[in-house]
Parts: C-alpha cells; structure tokens; sequence
C-alpha cells in the first residue's frame, strides 16, 4: 500500500511538472528579459523535477522539453531549426542527430542534475548549498550538451547556416557556451534555489504518512 502511494505522487509529480515545461516552453512565460537576452527559464521545472523524484523523472521531463522544442522548430523553423529537427534534417543521419540534439540533450539536463542532487545529499550537502549547484549544472547541462553535440555532429551545416568557415564554429560554440549561458546560468542558479527549498519542504511533508 505504501508502495502504490509513493508511486503515485511520483507520477502525479512528475505529470505537474511535465505540464509545467509544456506550458514555459509555449508561452512567453518561458523567457525572462534580461539587459543583454531572453533567458529560457523551460529547463527549470526539469530540474526541479530531478531534485524531488529523481533522476528518471528528470530524464522524462527533460524529454518533454525537448519534443516541445522539436515541435517549435518544426511548425516555426528559423535559421538553426535543422539541428532541433529531424523533419527539416537533408537526410535520416541528419535526423538522427536532430533527435539526439532536440531530445536526447535535454534529457540529460534532468539525468545530470539529479544524480548531482543525490551525490550532494549523500556527501550531506546543505539544500541551500545544493540547490544553486545544481540549478547552475543543470542550466550548463543544456548549452554544454546541445553546442557541443551540435560542434561534433553537425559542424559542417552549422558553418553553412551561420556562414562562416568550418574552423570557425569552435569560436561560435564557446562564445554562446561562455556568453548568454552563463546568465541563464545564473538565473537557473536563483530560481531553482528560491522555488526548490520551499517545494522540499512541500514534498517531504506530502510524502511523511500522517497519524490516524
């Protein structure tokens, strides 16, 4: 009985949040204005997802981040949609990539941040430490993943697409790795620090059986 419980406010967690990343990821909730970008705030209920059911959880809400953006750059391509998918791919190579970029990327947003979380709480990490480490990780997960999966497997469209030289998308991927990465870092970094210690505390009393 306690089993069937806890497996249910898992799945009804995890549903919430994967209804919470459907919703950032198409509205313009989903992006903050800051001085210099629009900093994504989607990948935040992935974290938070992977720091209160675990790292599946956030695999799974990584995935559904990352189908809404194979969505969007289906039905509104831009310059770069090609890598997002595999629809808009030249060929089923290009596909393939496009899948792992666009789905298989942001799933491990949710994979890495909460085997961190858990590695934190073991070594008996404070959740006021833990949090905005994992929040800024978790953010750098996604640039990290999605640039360097772009450099290795599709160096050659993305220098046509940007039109530069083939050499020069190493610059082009460090810039946006070091640059407007860092801020939506940092904006992780707050949010799921300032969101994450109350919903814990939501979770853990949810979770705690109640006296007849």
């Amino acid at each position: 009985m306690k089993t069937r419980k806890h497996d249910t406010h898992w799945m009804v967690g995890v549903a919430l949040m994967a209804a919470i990343v459907v919703v950032l990821a198409n509205t313009p909730l989903g992006l903050i204005p800051l001085p210099m970008i629009k900093a994504t705030t989607t990948h935040i209920p992935v974290i938070l997802g992977a720091v209160l059911f675990g790292p599946l959880a956030g695999g799974i809400l990584g995935a559904v981040f990352g189908i809404c953006s194979m969505i969007s750059n289906t039905v509104t391509p831009a310059l770069l949609s090609f890598a997002f998918s595999p629809f808009l791919a030249a060929s089923a190579a290009g596909a393939v990539k496009a899948v792992w970029v666009s789905v298989g990327c942001r799933a491990m947003i949710g994979i890495v941040a909460g085997w961190l979380w858990l590695g934190l709480k073991k070594l008996g990490t404070k959740d006021l430490i833990a949090l905005p480490i994992v929040g800024f990780v978790g953010s750098m997960t996604n640039t990290v993943f999605v640039m360097g999966s772009i450099y290795f497997l599709l160096r050659p469209e993305y220098a046509e697409a940007m039109g530069v030289a083939v050499d020069a998308v190493f610059g082009l991927v460090m810039g946006v790795i070091t640059g407007s990465s860092v801020l939506e870092a940092l904006v992780a970094l707050v949010l799921v620090t300032a969101i994450g210690k109350a919903l814990l505390q939501l979770h853990f009393a949810a979770a705690r059986p109640r006296r007849a």
